[in-house]
């Protein structure tokens, strides 16, 4: 193979038949969203793939359709509920945006998913290789996909150095993507768009992975640059290394009368649209901070810190259990409105469990509620 220049035919022949009789004899076959036609599980399992590994999605994919059978229910779904369901997956815009996508196909595709890449790459949340891995696979067809896996195999294939995720690099990949693809006029039981892509996805997945490849079981190892030259290990190249900053917060979990507070996020920013413990600055006064919901705290226990790691940055999370000693009965009524107008609830930490809450609150929470010995509250006082 030429990691330069225009790929012609006979290499594109071979790259695709190799991969395609791997695929029919070792590739996966049994995944829950293969072998359908129906572009919404194809969808849903497209959109929880990214970034995320198989054996983490299958049960959330599996319980998502239950909730959600069709476009039509997700449509009609309230993004609570959504959220609830996608709950502890990470990277929550996918949901937020799956819900946004199915509402406008329902609105503007009469709840028919569309056929064609590039109205498909129009709907919320789904780019151009999530875009043809559905058109592919739902539609037959002809489409090229490059996600992190297919990037990986084609830069060691062809030897392609840089960072996969610069423009001038993505752009290189592409061009070899769309290259590669079956031709039209082959014949089908060696060209099939649909084992061909699946291929690259179970190749980069189970063989071409990105520590420790397994060359000697790849179709494609006698072609490979990266094999030939004893590259596999520095190839593709890496991320630029860049320290991520670091930032702290405190999360309150207010206790009353066996309750714990929960706030809605804000649309945007992290955890969006999520079901969360308060969170307080480091330098601000906890009871002037919970004075904003119209509550007076008293006793205070410190929980043990921990880091969760986001996309762009580290959390530092400080979890702080409050007990309050007084408030309003209306305070303490369902979803009372805090002063920052973030709608608020007060709710048994067993049921705050099933709620659409992120993972750094999960982990407090189950920290909380495996306390054996609880603390001694006095009784609140009241107002």
């Amino acid at each position: 193979m030429s990691a330069g220049g225009d790929i012609s035919d006979s290499i594109a022949n071979s790259f695709a038949t190799r991969l395609i009789r791997w695929q029919r004899e070792h590739g996966r076959h049994h995944l829950p969203w293969q072998n359908t036609r129906d572009p919404y599980p194809i969808w849903l399992s497209e959109i929880m793939l990214q970034q995320t590994q198989v054996g983490t999605v299958i049960p959330y994919y599996r319980r998502f359709l239950q909730c959600f059978p069709d476009i039509q229910s997700l449509a009609s779904a309230s993004l609570d509920e959504v959220m609830v369901q996608w709950s502890g997956l990470g990277y929550y815009s996918r949901a937020r945006n799956l819900h946004k996508a199915a509402q406008r196909i329902v609105g503007e595709h009469g709840g028919i998913f569309p056929e064609e890449v590039d109205i498909i790459r129009q709907l919320p949340g789904i780019g151009r290789s999530t875009a043809a891995a559905i058109a592919v696979f739902a539609f037959g067809k002809r489409a090229a996909i490059l996600d992190g896996n297919v990037k990986r195999i084609l830069s060691r294939c062809f030897g392609i150095e840089g960072y996969p995720g610069e423009k001038q690099v993505e752009a290189q990949l592409w061009q070899k993507a769309e290259a590669l693809l079956p031709k039209r006029d082959e014949s089908p039981i060696e060209r099939d768009i649909e084992d061909y892509t699946q291929a690259l996805m179970d190749l980069g997945a189970t063989i071409c992975i990105r520590a420790r490849p397994m060359c000697g079981s790849c179709p494609l190892r006698l072609e490979c640059i990266a094999f030939r030259d004893s590259r596999v290990g520095s190839l593709p190249t890496p991320r630029p290394r860049k320290i991520l900053p670091e930032r702290e917060a405190v999360l309150l979990l207010v206790v009353a009368q066996g309750k714990i507070l929960l706030e809605k996020r804000p649309s945007v920013g992290i955890w969006g649209a999520l079901w969360s413990l308060p969170e307080m600055g480091m330098n601000e006064n906890v009871v002037e901070y919970c004075m904003r919901f119209g509550i007076n705290v008293g006793p205070m226990s410190q929980m043990e810190a921990f880091t969760h790691t986001f996309t762009h940055f580290r959390l530092r999370i400080y979890p702080l259990i409050l007990q309050v000693i007084s408030c309003p009965a209306d305070h303490l009524a369902p979803e009372a409105l805090s002063q920052s107008g973030n709608p608020c609830v007060w709710i048994m930490p067993e049921d705050a469990l099933k709620a659409a809450i992120p993972s750094p609150v999960r982990k407090v929470l189950l920290q909380y509620t495996s306390q054996t010995e609880p603390l001694e509250i006095p009784a609140m006082a009241d107002n």
